[in-house]
């Protein structure tokens, strides 16, 4: 999970990154190979995808990124969807509680909560400074790093029909 203000991209994603696949090794053993993806996009723009290795179109054995991708705004353009905030709104007008929080787990976040907030306040500890515009902390990087993860600097989500940017 990564969170903050002012980052490079405003967004709110679940992002489940497989292990390299064993035989891509053998069949693309000149190029790099990404790992592949699925990834939840929440908002903005909601999406399913799974970001997958395929082999380039052609004769030549060359891997590229393509994307099984449900893109809600797409599939399902002529309904009309509101964003979060009005949901909400409908859901309290509705009487509907299954949106919110329970109190039982209310109770157990601040359980859990409220020993890290008294240590912040009582031993001063202050948070980590990023770059105004930067994916975030590096220390972020390097701990999803230390559990495996792998970021492709080369790979960009875009829309449906969106053209590739450069």
């Amino acid at each position: 999970m990564k969170a903050g203000k002012a980052l490079d991209e405003r967004k709110a994603e679940i992002r489940i990154q497989f292990k390299t696949a064993p035989a891509a090794g053998f069949m693309f053993d000149q190029f790099p190979v990404s790992r592949n993806e699925l990834v939840i996009r929440i908002q903005p723009n909601e999406a399913v995808y799974l970001k997958c290795n395929v082999k380039a179109p052609g004769l030549h054995t060359e891997p590229i990124v393509s994307e099984m991708d449900l893109s809600y705004g797409e599939r399902y353009a002529e309904v009309y969807s509101p964003d979060a905030y009005t949901r909400l709104i409908l859901e309290v007008l509705r009487g509907n509680q299954s949106t919110f929080v329970r109190r039982d787990e209310l109770i157990e976040a601040w359980r859990i909560w409220t020993p890290v907030l008294e240590r912040i306040e009582n031993d001063g500890v202050r948070p980590l400074p990023y770059t105004y515009g930067a994916r975030g902390l590096k220390e972020g990087d390097e701990l999803a790093a230390a559990a495996g993860f792998q970021h492709d600097k080369n790979y960009s989500w875009r829309k449906h029909g969106e053209k590739k940017a450069g």
